[in-house]
């Protein structure tokens, strides 16, 4: 017996079900360069508040426990590895937010497009009836985004987008550098926890020693939280990418018809071709190389 996907499959391969006459012509872009933001409420709100949180501990940890510390080497070494892993978090998250995650052109499914494609008898395409697209195989529909993505993973409020073909290197990006600054966080506090037991409250912070225990307890839960949280988001994340299975298609438990890849091709496809240290780098737009393009047509 098949499975709601599939009977929603063998829906959409019925011809009469395009009804390209009843789609509108795809709007015109205005070129390429045009940033990608997502007007969601929710998502706005919840990136602002990550943004925050990165500023509250990055005062926290320089005037708070930097700043006091005896040796002058020990805050600048630890000042300039937190600074720059929130630099990199901050713009992770950014091109993560404001980047197409592969979004199909709206209303594509017009008579002419899909004569364009030169249907041999026995191929089929799909087509999303809630944005009027064809969509290319692995696309799924996003009610929050109101497009279809290719190679969707999930929608994350966090960066108020989805997380797709176009964009998941940064969001794993992301992840990391925020699980990295969270640890750095709390080892940080622990040795000014020490520091101050061991030394008058008063003179371990340019604080009053309540506003000094209450900051650093808050810290110390943001980044036990986050810690968490992100850590356990990057290794889903990179299991995904090895198997090559996006989340929706583990949740849905879809028939897999791509091809089967390597590991290491599989991040490579992710975070371009070759392997170099623009991996780690946010500012560094991934080249596919020799990444196999889905097609509308199956």
């Amino acid at each position: 017996m098949n499975s709601p996907a599939h009977r929603t499959r063998d829906i959409e391969r019925q011809a009469g079900y395009l009804r390209p006459e009843h789609c509108a012509p795809p709007p015109l872009r205005y070129g390429s360069d045009t940033m990608w933001f997502i007007r969601d409420g929710c998502g706005i709100v919840c990136g602002v508040i990550t943004w925050f949180l990165v500023f509250y501990a990055e005062f926290v940890v320089v005037f708070v426990v930097l700043l006091p510390a005896k040796s002058v080497i020990y805050s600048l070494f630890n000042g300039l590895i937190f600074n720059a892993l929130g630099v990199l978090a901050l713009a992770s998250h950014a091109k993560a937010m404001c980047t197409d995650p592969g979004a199909v052109p709206k209303g594509n499914a017009t008579k002419e497009f899909i004569e364009s494609l030169q249907l041999k008898p026995g191929q089929v395409v799909y087509k999303c009836p809630k944005c009027c697209s064809i969509k290319p195989d692995r696309a799924h529909h996003c009610s929050v985004c109101k497009r279809c993505i290719k190679k969707m993973d999930h929608h994350c409020p966090w960066v108020n987008n989805c997380v797709g073909e176009s964009n998941q290197k940064y969001f794993v990006l992301f992840t990391m550098y925020i699980s990295l600054i969270s640890f750095h966080a709390l080892i940080l506090v622990a040795f000014h926890f020490v520091f101050c037991f061991e030394e008058d409250w008063t003179k371990c912070s340019n604080f009053s020693p309540p506003a000094t225990v209450i900051l650093l307890i808050l810290l110390c839960f943001e980044a036990l939280l986050f810690l968490i949280f992100t850590a356990v988001m990057f290794g889903t994340q990179v299991h995904s990418i090895c198997s090559d299975e996006t989340g929706i298609e583990q949740l849905k438990k879809e028939e897999r018809r791509w091809a089967k890849r390597s590991k290491w091709m599989n991040l490579k496809v992710v975070f371009g071709h070759p392997f170099s240290i623009a991996w780690l780098s946010p500012f560094a737009t991934p080249d596919h190389g020799k990444a196999d393009l889905y097609q509308y047509i199956v």
